[in-house]
């Protein structure tokens, strides 16, 4: 196999629509892989789209169709095919070499590969990808097909390619052209390994390898002498144990096992280690190699406990025979403008998530099927994945030519990803079957086609076939035993879903998005939720990523930049909604900046630590959302500068392997310490319960010994003393276990006496940046160091602290350079507390 990459040379120009004219007829650099957006922007031939109100002023770009072209030598060899290959199209485009069209492609998602045999030319040859407007397109495809539900004007749902890149409630419409992966003509001879999946199979203290390989055979060429080889590499085999196989192929296929007696399994992030074998497998023919790949893979088996108990049906993930509580979060594309996403900043993004005790990231269904990079990491960090199969909030139609290209991508996909021991969950869809049974999409359908075809026929058949061993669910939410009963149509003589109601909150997944859209936060306690797939709380990127991309004077939460910024339907209203219950709207900017960042990180931890609280009842939480794909007020742990936010904090908090936290104790005052162990080791100590003035006097103080077992959650009820205040506005309940900490205020912060914010800061150099502690003259609720302020490229490791008067915290702040300065950061625009949202 000859492998010649095709990423030089290449140059694009607009072949029709609305160009400016400044690149009517200009041949314009390209990049491959790439997109003409990012080489428009580094070129300065457009605004960037991120910056303040420039989104509208680029939109042009996915109205025009461009073409690509490259040249390339090639001279006449002995090989006997050869193949143009394509990674990756985004999205629409006709491929013509030396004039000659071979092929027409209208899918972001899958791969492509013509022989072009007849068309190459010995020296010079000319490779044109003609781009078609995808905007258009799609514009097109939807009258084609009929128009169907869907939550935003474009109609993203009658085109393969990415849902969110036409714009969503936290991203940017880009509607981006170009060759986003890579290019190459192979050569090749006899045969070639043409689809390769490998499975690793556990097996008490051993496993077992199989390939299952399709053989691709050039004209002529018989299958007697080929043979797979499967070797597996790292392992420590005993005297006559083999850790190769041969295979020989028939009728185009060849399946060899491989059977291991010792392999170390494979474990998620903090259940145990992540031990990776290399797995190569050949094809070869008279000794000689035609061809090769290889994996890396974990031994490790994986289910979904979905048997139904007297409150519902569970939702429990189990790995290696072991209950696992998912602490998770939902994962977008993290730039809009994806081919600017290589390993490294994928690196960064998921050790982020691994710091913040994070054990799961669900690839959400608008975004992408992400790089082998992605789950390569995952693989290696034991971040356990769930990848949505594309599909997101719209009824979808099942008509060609999308129906054939589904299935060509999902069969590609599932090849590509089901090897990987991260992999604990495909799904079918985001909100798509929730979305039938609620958001009036059958009137609205009127008897079209709207994706149960693909949900419950083509995704579970095509698994069942080639991967049979990754679970599947038809949709998030969904519930356990629900199904599909009669054709898949609507209106009368269609089908219809069977079983519970998907959303339903006894059974299997859970989306919440009331407390955000309507109600408040202190309502999550009002669900007993089994798993809660979605949920989350907007709030503004950190103030330098806001001021580095607005440009706004003045800087307001509804200046015009902001406005662009914010693409939540009524967001900002919502945000002003959920904050006045808790604290004032503050009248200055920062101040309203750090108000909402506060109110986002306070939601989503009340949240989770009721969450938590209810296990095993609740098996797990996947919080919305984990990143951003540019700068923008949105759900976001990690904005799109790759800077956290307090949310990220609260995360960390509320994942951490041992917690404790107070919650209500079923009907009336009664409270309970809940505490939580997440770890392998039984966890025994003395609570700590006190009821204290804000002034630091102790009112009641009583202490209680506590066991938890090993991934497990105890409650312990406290006293009537301990939890009934003398004044409630001025005292709160803190208990403490060990190193973790939990409290219960009696009122509102808005209608507490939080004294005034006062801090002692003091630095230290650090071998990572700098040392910070900080010790609280009086009560001080949520301490954080915004330190992006003082140093822009530099994270806190911690944040959100509660301090008793005289408490200090220690708080390492990772960043290059001179030690920060204690005045710097002792600054009160950078140590920030709520109690300056009470007393200013």
């Amino acid at each position: 196999m000859i492998s010649l990459p095709l990423h030089e040379g290449w140059t694009f120009h607009a072949a029709a629509g609305p160009v400016p004219s400044h690149l009517a007829n200009t041949s314009v650099r390209a990049t491959v892989p790439g997109t003409v957006h990012v080489d428009l922007i580094e070129q300065g031939l457009i605004p960037d789209p991120y910056r303040g109100e420039n989104e509208a002023l680029v939109a042009w770009i996915g109205q025009v169709d461009w073409t690509y072209r490259t040249r390339f030598d090639w001279a006449p060899d002995d090989e006997q095919r050869h193949d143009l290959v394509f990674d990756g199209i985004d999205t629409v485009a006709e491929i013509v070499l030396n004039g000659a069209s071979i092929g027409a492609v209208a899918n972001q998602h899958r791969s492509y590969r013509y022989a072009v045999d007849d068309l190459l030319h010995e020296g010079a040859n000319t490779l044109e990808v003609r781009f078609r407007s995808p905007v258009r397109y799609a514009n097109a495809q939807s009258l084609a097909l009929g128009v169907r539900p869907r939550p935003y004007p474009l109609p993203y749902e009658a085109i393969r390619k990415s849902a969110c890149n036409f714009g969503w409630d936290w991203g940017v419409a880009t509607f981006t052209s170009g060759l986003w992966k890579g290019v190459r003509l192979e050569s090749w001879s006899t045969a070639r390994l043409d689809e390769v999946r490998i499975t690793a199979s556990p097996d008490g203290d051993g496993g077992q390898v199989r390939v299952d390989a399709r053989i691709e055979r050039a004209p002529g060429a018989e299958d007697t002498g080929l043979l797979v080889h499967l070797a597996v590499n790292g392992l420590e085999t005993g005297a006559g144990t083999p850790s190769e196989v041969v295979a020989a192929v028939d009728d185009g296929r060849a399946g060899a096992l491989l059977s291991l007696p010792r392999v170390d399994r494979w474990w998620p992030v903090g259940y145990g280690a992540q031990p990776r074998y290399d797995v190569d497998v050949s094809l070869s023919a008279e000794g000689a190699t035609l061809d090769r790949t290889g994996r890396r893979i974990g031994f490790r088996d994986v289910r979904w406990s979905v048997d139904p108990d007297d409150a519902g049906t569970p939702f429990t993930l189990v790995v290696n025979d072991q209950p696992v509580y998912v602490k998770g979060v939902n994962w977008i594309p993290d730039d809009a403008l994806p081919v600017r996403v290589d390993r490294e900043r994928l690196s960064r993004r998921l050790h982020q998530a691994l710091d913040a005790n994070l054990n799961l990231i669900r690839v959400w269904g608008g975004g992408l099927y992400e790089s082998d990079d992605f789950y390569d990491l995952c693989d290696e960090l034991g971040l356990l994945v769930w990848q949505d199969f594309l599909f997101a909030c719209a009824a979808y139609p099942e008509e060609e030519p999308l129906r054939s290209e589904v299935e060509a991508e999902a069969r590609e996909n599932v090849v590509r990803l089901a090897s990987h021991p991260s992999l604990v969950l495909l799904t079918g869809n985001n909100e798509n079957l929730w979305g039938f049974e609620d958001w009036a999409w059958k009137e609205r359908l009127d008897g079209k086609t709207w994706g149960a075809y693909y949900y419950y026929d083509l995704f579970p058949r095509v698994l069942a076939e080639l991967a049979p061993q990754v679970p599947y669910s038809p949709g998030s939410p969904f519930s356990p035993g629900g199904d599909w009963e009669g054709p898949y149509v609507t209106g009368p003589g269609g089908g219809r879903q069977t079983g519970q109601h998907p959303n339903a909150e006894e059974h299997g997944t859970m989306h919440l998005w009331e407390q955000w859209n309507r109600q408040d936060y202190p309502t999550y306690r009002d669900h007993r939720p089994r798993f809660v797939a979605e949920f989350g709380w907007q709030a503004p990127p950190t103030w330098t990523t806001l001021t580095r991309w607005l440009d706004d004077d003045p800087l307001t939460p509804e200046s015009p930049g902001m406005v662009v910024h914010q693409k939540a339907m009524e967001g900002n209203v919502k945000l002003t909604s959920g904050l006045v219950s808790h604290f004032r709207v503050p009248e200055d900017m920062e101040t309203w900046h750090w108000a909402m960042q506060l109110n986002q990180a306070h939601a989503v931890r009340f949240a989770l630590d009721w969450f938590r609280a209810l296990a095993p009842h609740n098996s797990g939480a996947v919080v919305w959302q984990l990143n951003d794909c540019w700068p923008v007020t949105s759900w976001a742990a990690i904005d799109g500068d790759e800077r956290v936010k307090p949310l990220y904090h609260a995360l960390a908090a509320a994942f951490a392997p041992r917690v404790v936290t107070v919650q209500p104790l079923g009907d009336g005052d009664a409270l309970a310490a809940v505490v939580g162990n997440d770890t392998s080791t039984s966890w025994q100590g003395v609570l700590q319960a006190r009821r204290v003035r804000f002034d630091g006097t102790s009112e009641q103080r009583v202490e209680i010994p506590f066991t938890v077992p090993a991934r497990s959650t105890s409650r312990v009820e406290l006293p009537a003393e301990i939890r009934t205040p003398t004044e409630a506005a001025a005292e709160v309940l803190v208990v403490d276990a060990d190193d973790a900490r939990g409290t219960w205020y009696f009122t509102e912060p808005r209608d507490s006496t939080l004294p005034s914010h006062d801090l002692d800061v003091a630095t230290a150099p650090h071998p990572d940046g700098t040392e910070v502690t900080i010790t609280a003259r009086a009560f001080a609720r949520d301490v954080t160091v915004l330190v992006d302020k003082v140093s822009p490229d530099a994270q806190a490791d911690s944040g959100l602290h509660t301090l008793l008067p005289g408490e200090s915290v220690v708080i390492r702040v990772r960043h290059d350079g001179a030690t920060i300065d204690a005045a710097a950061l002792a600054d009160p625009r950078v140590v920030r507390s709520a109690n300056q949202l009470v007393t200013a």
